[in-house]
C-alpha cells in the first residue's frame, strides 16, 4: 500500500516519544527524528495499522469464545474454545498494541492538529483514543484511563464505567471535529487516511455507528438517557440514522500479499500489508476449523433446509477425491475436485478424544489420511482446516495452501476471514442493521425489525460476494473454486426470499445468530454473547463445549453457572501496576468476593475472568 511508505517514518518518531523531555531541546540532532518531526499523515497511517491490529489480534482469540471454531493447536485459541480460562487470552498484545504504537502518538497528534488548525486529525486523535480504550474495557473491564497517556509511569485506573462514558465523549468529538471546516493549507486528511481516503462523511458515519453499538451495550442497564450511563434506545436509533445507509458506506481495510518490506516494528516483525487474522490464524496450522453449531447454522438456517450462500466462502474445502468411504453429507465441488470440511462437534467428546485430528496429504496415493494409531481419529479427514496461503508472504503460486509442497491436489481453500488479502471491516452497514432489528425487535416492532434483519444479511451477502468477485477478477484460476466462487443471484435470493423467516416468525435467536456472521472474528462475537448471558435460546445451536462440561480442572477459573466475562490483566499491569490494581476493588461489585486463596489480591483471582465488565451488569 502507498501509504505504508511513511510507516517507518512515523514509526521511528513514535519510538523516540520516551525522550523528549526538555532538557534534550538544548542540542538536538537533526540526523536523529524527534516527536516534533512526524507529520499528522505519517502519525495517522502509523496509528492506524496498529488501531486495528491491537483491535483484530485479540479477536483472533475472543471468537473461540463463541463455541463457532475449533482448534487442534494447543495454546490461548484451545483454551478459550473449551473454556479453560487459565490460559485464554492475548492480554499482553491488547494491551501493548494499543498503548504503546497508538497511546504513545494520541497527544502529540490531537495537540499539534489542533495547534494547526487540522481538525480532521484531531477527530482521528479522538477517534482513536475512545475506539482503542473501549476495546480494553471491553475486554479487562478496567484500566487506566485519565492518566494513561501522562507523565504518570503507574497511571491510576478508571472504573469501566469512567472509561465508557470517557470514551463516548470522545467519540461525540470526534463526531464535531470530522465536521469542522480545515484550513485548506493544513494538510488535508486524504495524505494519512488509508482507510476512508480522507472522506471525513464516511468518518461521521462510522463514528455513529460506533456510538450506536457501545449505546446498545448497555442493554443490562435500566431505561434512560445515555449520558446517565442508561439504555437509551431512541439515541441508539438516532445514531444509526446517522450512520451507514449502503454498503457504500463501510469503513473497510484493504489488505495485500506482497511481502513488502515495511515491518512491524512494534510487534512480530511481520509485513505490515497484510491481514493480522491471517498472521493469528490463517497462516498457521490447525488453527481453524468450524464447529457444528457453526456448519449447522450455514447450512440449514432455521430448519428450512436451504443452504447460506455464504456457506461455501465460510467453510473451508480441500483437493480431494470422491470414494465410496466419504460420507454422504459431504457437499463436493461441480467438478468434484473440491471436497468441504463438516463441522466439529464440540458439545462431543471429539476434543477430549485427540480430534479434530490434522490430516495430512500422501503425495504417492494422492489422498488425505491421519497419521494417528487413535483409530477412532482415522477418518477425521472429513474436517478441514481452515489455512490460508499467500503468494507475497508465503511465496505460493496463488491464494491456496498446499499441505505437500509442490503437489496441487494437497491444495486447502483457506476461509473468507483469514486470507492475507481479508479485508478488515471497522464497521459495517450491516451492523447497523441488525444493531436496529435488535432494538426494534424488543420494543416490539416486529415488522420493522424484520426489514432491518433482512438488510442486515443481503448487505452482508453483497459485501461478501463483492470481495469474492474482487478475488477472482485478480486470479481466474480461481474462479471454479467454491470458496471464491462469486454467489448465484438466484441462490442469494432464494435464501433472502424462503430461508430467513418472516417478520410473523422472527425471533431475537434469528437476529443475533445472523449477526454473528456479520460480525464473525471480532471481539462484538464476545460481547454479544456476555450480554445474553449466553443464552442458548439466543443463539441458535449453541451449547456450553462438552470439554468444560466434563474436565473439573477447568472449573477452578469457571465454577459451573458462571461464563467468561472479561479477560486477566496483562502480566506488567500485575507487576509493576498492582498497588492500583488493588485500589480500584472496593469500586469494582464483585471484586471483593472473588475467592483469592494465598495470594489475598483480587486481580489473581482463579475466577477473575467470570467478574463482569461494568456494561455487562446492572450496576448503577
Amino acid at each position: 500500500m502507498k501509504f505504508f511508505k511513511v510507516l517507518l517514518i512515523a514509526g521511528v518518531a513514535a519510538l523516540s516519544l520516551t525522550s523528549c523531555n526538555d532538557w534534550l531541546d538544548v542540542n538536538n540532532d537533526p540526523n536523529t527524528p524527534t516527536s516534533a518531526d512526524a507529520s499528522l499523515n505519517a502519525r495517522c497511517v502509523y496509528m492506524q495499522h496498529y488501531s486495528i491490529a491491537a483491535y483484530m489480534i485479540p479477536s483472533s482469540n475472543t471468537a473461540y469464545y463463541c463455541g463457532q471454531l475449533a482448534t487442534y493447536t494447543g495454546g490461548q485459541q484451545t483454551a478459550a474454545m473449551n473454556w479453560n480460562l487459565g490460559g485464554s487470552n492475548r492480554a499482553n498484545n491488547a494491551q501493548q498494541w494499543f498503548l504503546v504504537p497508538v497511546g504513545g502518538n494520541l497527544p502529540d497528534l490531537y495537540n499539534q492538529a489542533m495547534e494547526q488548525g487540522a481538525y480532521h486529525y484531531a477527530a482521528m486523535a479522538c477517534y482513536f483514543k475512545a475506539f482503542g480504550f473501549m476495546n480494553l474495557a471491553d475486554l479487562f473491564g478496567e484500566c487506566p484511563f485519565d492518566e494513561a497517556l501522562g507523565d504518570a509511569t503507574n497511571p491510576k485506573y478508571n472504573t469501566g464505567k469512567e472509561v465508557f462514558m470517557g470514551c463516548i465523549d470522545l467519540i461525540d468529538e470526534a463526531i464535531e471535529l470530522f465536521q469542522k471546516a480545515q484550513d485548506p493549507a493544513v494538510t488535508p486528511l486524504s495524505a494519512g487516511d488509508m482507510w476512508n481516503g480522507g472522506d471525513t462523511q464516511k468518518w461521521v458515519k462510522l463514528c455513529y455507528m460506533l456510538k450506536a453499538r457501545w449505546l446498545n451495550h448497555l442493554s443490562k442497564k435500566a431505561n434512560g438517557s445515555y449520558k446517565d450511563g442508561k439504555y437509551d434506545q431512541t439515541e441508539i436509533l438516532a445514531c444509526l440514522d446517522k450512520a451507514m445507509k449502503s454498503n457504500a458506506d463501510n469503513t473497510v481495510v484493504m489488505h495485500e500479499d506482497n511481502n513488502s518490506s515495511t515491518l512491524d516494528h512494534e510487534g512480530w516483525q511481520e509485513p505490515v500489508d497484510y491481514s493480522a487474522l491471517y498472521s493469528c490464524i490463517g497462516m498457521n496450522n490447525n488453527r481453524m476449523f468450524v464447529s457444528k453449531c457453526f456448519y449447522d447454522n450455514l447450512t440449514n438456517f432455521d430448519g428450512k433446509g436451504i443452504e447460506d450462500p455464504r456457506a461455501d466462502k465460510f467453510i473451508p474445502w480441500c483437493r480431494s477425491t470422491w470414494s465410496e468411504e466419504t460420507p454422504s453429507e459431504v457437499k463436493w465441488s461441480e467438478d468434484g475436485l473440491w471436497r468441504r470440511s463438516l463441522g466439529v462437534d464440540l458439545n462431543s467428546n471429539i476434543i477430549s478424544n485427540g480430534g479434530p485430528y490434522p490430516s495430512l496429504f500422501n503425495k504417492d496415493t494422492q489422498g488425505w489420511y491421519c497419521d494417528t494409531k487413535n483409530t477412532e481419529r482415522l477418518g477425521d479427514t472429513i474436517y478441514v482446516q481452515g489455512q490460508s496461503g499467500s503468494t507475497g508472504y508465503g511465496g505460493g503460486k496463488d491464494m491456496l495452501m498446499r499441505k505437500s509442497a509442490g503437489q496441487d491436489g494437497s491444495a486447502l481453500s483457506g476461509v473468507f476471514w483469514t486470507r492475507p488479502t481479508s479485508p478488515t471491516v471497522v464497521g459495517s452497514y450491516a451492523e447497523c442493521c441488525f444493531i436496529k432489528a435488535e432494538v426494534l425487535f424488543n420494543q416490539g416492532k416486529k415488522a420493522e425489525a424484520f426489514a432491518a434483519y433482512k438488510a442486515g444479511i443481503k448487505a452482508h451477502i453483497d459485501y461478501v460476494n463483492d470481495i469474492c468477485k474482487m478475488w477472482v477478477a485478480g486470479d481466474a484460476s480461481l474462479t471454479d473454486i467454491p470458496s471464491f466462487t462469486p454467489m448465484k443471484q438466484a441462490d442469494i435470493d432464494n435464501y433472502l426470499n424462503n430461508a430467513i423467516g418472516t417478520a410473523g416468525d422472527l425471533t431475537l435467536a434469528k437476529i443475533m445468530t445472523q449477526k454473528q456472521f456479520a460480525v464473525f472474528f471480532t471481539t462484538e462475537m464476545w460481547l454479544d454473547m456476555r450480554r445474553y448471558d449466553y443464552d442458548p435460546s439466543v443463539f441458535m445451536g449453541w451449547h456450553k463445549p462438552f470439554m468444560y462440561e466434563n474436565t473439573a480442572s477447568y472449573w477452578t477459573y469457571c465454577p459451573q453457572g458462571k461464563y467468561p466475562r472479561r479477560w486477566n490483566q496483562a502480566s506488567y499491569e500485575k507487576d509493576y501496576n498492582s498497588a492500583n490494581l488493588t485500589d480500584i476493588a472496593s469500586q469494582i461489585p464483585g471484586a471483593l468476593d472473588l475467592p483469592v486463596g494465598a495470594n489475598g489480591k483480587w486481580y489473581l483471582s482463579d475466577q477473575i475472568c467470570t467478574l463482569p465488565v461494568w456494561w455487562d451488569s446492572t450496576q448503577e
